[in-house]
């Protein structure tokens, strides 16, 4: 007797696995980079031109702050002058005291500006305006800084 000895051999088929997932991290991470770096120039360019906008906007009325004031103590018009200065040089000096003041200085032949540079500290706007100065008996020249503060919309002489 003979017992048919049959094996049964049970073959297994491999499962499908499913697709690796793509890992598009890389790609996410550069997209994103990119974006803040758009946005920082962007950014960066704005604030340049609202910086810009501010100066110039301002340097004109400086100039022509300072140019007035120059001029009229040039022609000996110190009342004019006066005018030109801060509330608090006007509160401490009478027009008298600067007139003599002003008639004790070296006479000035001739003066160009040669910088502008405008602060804005907490919102309070100073300036400051080098100016080359030409003495006039001597011909010597000199460089003076004049500061400048913006009062009630207009730009007056602070020293």
């Amino acid at each position: 007797m003979r017992a048919d000895l049959t094996i049964r051999v049970m073959v297994y088929q491999p499962m499908i696995a499913p697709p690796p997932k793509s890992r598009n991290t890389l790609r996410i991470v550069l997209i994103v980079v990119g974006a803040v770096l758009a946005l920082c120039c962007v950014g960066g360019v704005a604030g340049g031109i609202f910086l810009y906008h501010t100066y110039s906007s301002n340097a004109g009325p400086v100039r022509e702050a300072t140019t007035t004031y120059v001029d009229d103590v040039l022609a000996g018009d110190y009342e004019g002058a006066y005018g030109m200065l801060c509330r608090r040089v006007r509160d401490t000096t009478s027009l008298d005291d600067y007139a003599r003041i002003q008639e004790a200085q070296l006479k000035i032949s001739a003066y160009k500006i040669t910088g502008v540079r405008i602060n804005n500290t907490n919102g309070r706007l100073i300036a400051y305006v080098t100016t080359g100065m030409t003495q006039e008996e001597t011909g010597a020249e000199f460089t003076q800084t004049f500061p400048l503060v913006k009062e009630d919309g207009q730009w007056r002489i602070c020293p």
